[in-house]
């Protein structure tokens, strides 16, 4: 089990602010850490979302980029923590902010190990800062979980390419040649 011992909280660039839906595990919430870090303000509706603020959504149409680095310097970063099941009914909400969508990478969190897009919290907004151009403090706020530099071991690729695209549309063209089934040669019988 994963303690919160008091350490020097690293300071972000960028204000943070999670709606919160308390509809999982409180001890496995990766939001509530973040909280009691210091590293983001938690509300319980969506109604007190920062304004202008960019919210990450996973039914976004518009894919994030580095284009978004100066709006999430100016107005901030939000993002929705709530159960996977019940996402839909809560972004069916008027919500309040720019929403973008992430693109494609791989969930390191113990619960959904592995899957695409299946993000927690933490690594959704971990993987909003690297592509904004704020490597050191999206490692800094997955450093809190044991398993934080395994997002990082999956999705270095990906992050490192989408970190180089201009805009959402470069994002959405590298995602279709990253996830494109490679041509392969016919393998060689072993035999012959």
């Amino acid at each position: 089990m994963e303690t919160d011992s008091e350490q020097p909280k690293p300071d972000l660039p960028v204000r943070i602010t999670i709606y919160h839906a308390a509809q999982d595990d409180p001890k496995k919430n990766t939001a509530l850490r973040l909280k009691r870090r210091g590293l983001a303000r938690i509300v319980t509706s969506t109604k007190f979302l920062p304004k202008r603020a960019i919210v990450l959504n996973p039914f976004g149409e518009i894919a994030f980029s580095p284009a978004d680095r100066e709006r999430l310097e100016q107005f901030g970063l939000a993002a929705l923590d709530c159960s996977w099941e019940h996402a839909q009914k809560v972004m069916g909400k008027q919500v309040k902010g720019t929403s973008r969508c992430l693109p494609i990478l791989i969930a390191g969190n113990p619960v959904n190990y592995g899957k695409l897009t299946k993000l927690t919290t933490a690594e959704a907004i971990a993987a909003a800062l690297y592509i904004a151009g704020f490597k050191q403090e999206a490692e800094d706020v997955l450093t809190i979980f044991s398993w934080g530099h395994t997002f990082f071991e999956l999705n270095q690729a990906f992050l490192d390419k989408y970190v180089t695209a201009k805009d959402s549309a470069d994002i959405v063209e590298m995602q279709t040649l990253l996830l494109k089934p490679q041509k392969r040669e016919p393998s060689k019988n072993v035999f012959e």
